[in-house]
């Protein structure tokens, strides 16, 4: 596996435990999602990974983070993004002040001796939007130019790794469908692994090749693609689904936690 996370507890300010005994896998050149309600944990084990805990007073505090067999387990962030491990964060985090152009190189500053015009061009192979926006001040993009600008941004550090923080937030149907057909062309030609995060569940799941329910910080279930789509809880909670495959609201079902069957 390129990325396992082994029994992982992360505790803030020393006191609130967030994650418990959380156990993941990413395999190289595979597509995974991680799914679950606000407040389950998801963007926590995106930071416990990429270690950018300590910026929010987190650490793990037991368990281990391997990527590619090394232990990165509470490691210098620099370090790991240099080892091919590279976060989209969630919230349009783009340099704001910056241009598109300059956000692209931003993404590139670990590694030396790079093309980067042949780089920038690779990026927008896949972004071609991107390519009339270079000057732009990427404040002023719209929410999906500066999805576009992040992802590409992340493409610049050649990632073996790409955690996707809420990916679809905000954006147009449209734009997510062609999001995630993009995400999906990078995986398949670039061959970068994806841990991806989001609440779109529906399309989260159609893009992965493995998917993991995360709830009050624990892994309650896992499988591939087929596996999900097919467990009546995750149709029912996740998809909106009900064995009629009628579409259902939280609001209609009564005793939501008692009812999963992961939960007991």
């Amino acid at each position: 596996m390129l990325l396992d996370l082994r029994n992982v507890d992360v505790i803030y300010n020393g006191v609130i435990q967030v994650l418990r005994s959380a156990n993941l896998s990413v395999p190289e050149g595979g597509i995974v999602a991680l799914l679950g309600a606000n407040g389950a944990g998801k963007t926590t084990a995106l930071r416990a990974i990429s270690s950018l805990l300590e910026t929010e007073n987190g650490r793990v505090t037991s368990g281990q983070i391997l990527f590619d067999g090394r232990d990165v387990t509470n490691a210098d962030p620099c370090a790991v993004v240099a080892a091919g491990l590279v976060q989209v964060l969630d919230g349009r985090r783009v340099l704001q002040h910056l241009t598109v152009s300059q956000n692209l190189r931003v993404g590139a500053h670990l590694r030396s001796r790079i093309d980067e015009a042949a780089e920038i061009a690779r990026v927008v192979g896949y972004f071609p939007r991107l390519a009339a926006l270079m000057d732009r001040t990427a404040g002023y993009l719209s929410g999906g130019e500066m999805q576009m600008l992040l992802v590409g941004r992340a493409l610049m550090a050649r990632p073996r790794l790409m955690l996707l923080d809420e990916p679809s937030m905000g954006l147009a149907p449209t734009i997510v469908k062609d999001l995630f057909a993009t995400i999906r062309r990078i995986n398949q030609i670039e061959g970068v692994s994806i841990l991806m995060v989001e609440q779109n569940a529906i399309d989260a799941i159609e893009l992965c090749d493995h998917g993991y329910i995360l709830e009050n910080g624990r892994i309650v279930l896992h499988g591939d693609r087929a596996a999900l789509q097919a467990n009546a809880d995750v149709r029912e909670f996740y998809l909106g689904l009900s064995l009629g495959e009628q579409r259902r609201s939280f609001r209609d079902i009564k005793h939501y936690k008692r009812r999963k069957r992961w939960l007991g």
